[in-house]
């Protein structure tokens, strides 16, 4: 199977369009789009990217093993609260809680019930309204 291959395989098992991923990597869905179909190759700091958001290693995306070892992010853990793994997955929010996919599991509580709590205060705060009042 060849990279490109793999990049859509991996899409695809979460679900998402070529629109949201390329939103959530950074780029465009054409680029990612040529990504999928080989006419491309992405350098190393986007492959890694790949890999972290897809929840694979860069070894199996180049075809260097045939297990998508990252399948342990798919532990009733992570897959009870698909609006947190979004949340964390988007490049934009996903800096604070980098960790939190190598956490181990009191850790991965501990860092969900700190973005409930962050939801909570947020709810029904309006673009424009002042952060912490709603």
């Amino acid at each position: 199977m060849s990279l490109g291959f793999r990049l859509r395989e991996r899409r695809e098992k979460f679900s998402k369009t070529q629109l949201d991923a390329a939103k959530h990597l950074g780029i465009s869905n054409v680029q990612l789009s040529r990504y999928e179909s080989d006419d491309r190759k992405p350098d190393p700091e986007m492959l890694s990217r790949f890999a972290e958001y897809y929840r694979t290693t860069t070894d199996y995306l180049l075809g260097r093993t045939e297990v998508a070892s990252a399948d342990y992010n798919a532990s009733p853990s992570t897959t009870d609260h698909p609006a947190f793994e979004e949340f964390i997955n988007n490049p934009e929010h996903g800096v604070f809680f980098k960790d939190y996919l190598n956490a181990p599991e009191e850790r991965k509580e501990e860092m969900r019930r700190f973005w409930e709590f962050i939801q909570e205060k947020e709810k029904g705060r309006k673009p424009g309204d002042q952060q912490g009042k709603s």
